[in-house]
């Protein structure tokens, strides 16, 4: 019976510290994502995105980032965007693991063109990050494929890869894909799935859910 008991408790230990310890590059989790695109004038717009990043479906929130950025466009093809970003992220990706804020200062060269019906945009993204005591320069490639199905749906599909100035060049790769469906000119939502990759820790899957918002104020004549 102490044998038993021991045994029991043994599991039992190793079952909590599975628990607390857990593998992030073994769950699914969910990005909840809001993206708006806020016209002014015909050069000028603002650019704005709020995402609830959770380390798994239904629980532990790994991550919550807001951007604000001011657009302007050179013609119809190119645009600038020059922005802020605030970030709390789960350092441990456990519940109530302990967190830290980031601060970002972020400059976007954006590039869109078509070949027949299929939509290419191009951004480049470089990041001045601010964590702590600490300040970190990224640059971001994205290259974003958009194809419609019909009136209502389209599908997508990007990749982008991230460098750092310290350290190893290669710090991460995002690949997504998904489909789009357009509710109104206002307002379209998306779904999709993830694959991150990150270097010397491996790979994490993420659902993506997300709504998108475009309002022109621009004076009607």
């Amino acid at each position: 019976m102490r044998k038993l008991f021991l045994l029991i408790i043994t599991l039992f230990s190793l079952s909590s510290f599975s628990q607390n310890q857990p593998d992030p590059t073994k769950e699914l989790g969910v990005w909840y994502m809001y993206n708006g695109s806020h016209q002014i004038s015909d050069k000028f717009g603002l650019k704005s995105m709020a995402h609830f990043r959770f380390f798994e479906v239904g629980d532990d929130m790994q991550q919550f980032i807001g951007r604000l950025g001011a657009n302007y466009k050179f013609n119809k093809n190119i645009s600038a965007t020059v922005g802020y970003a605030f970030l709390n992220t789960d350092r441990t990706y456990d519940i109530n693991g302990g967190d830290f804020n980031e601060h970002r200062i972020y400059e976007d060269v954006n590039v869109n063109h078509k070949i027949a019906s299929l939509n290419l945009a191009h951004r480049f993204r470089s990041e001045q990050r601010f964590i702590e005591s600490t300040t970190s320069n990224f640059f971001r490639y994205q290259l974003a494929l958009s194809h419609p199905i019909d009136e209502k749906w389209s599908t997508y599909l990007y990749n982008e890869t991230f460098l750092d100035f310290e350290g190893e060049a290669y710090n991460q790769n995002w690949f997504g894909t998904g489909f789009k469906y357009k509710v109104s000119d206002i307002i379209k939502l998306h779904a999709g799935y993830q694959l991150i990759n990150v270097n010397d820790v491996g790979n994490f899957n993420r659902i993506q859910l997300g709504i998108a918002i475009t309002t022109d104020h621009r004076k009607k004549n």
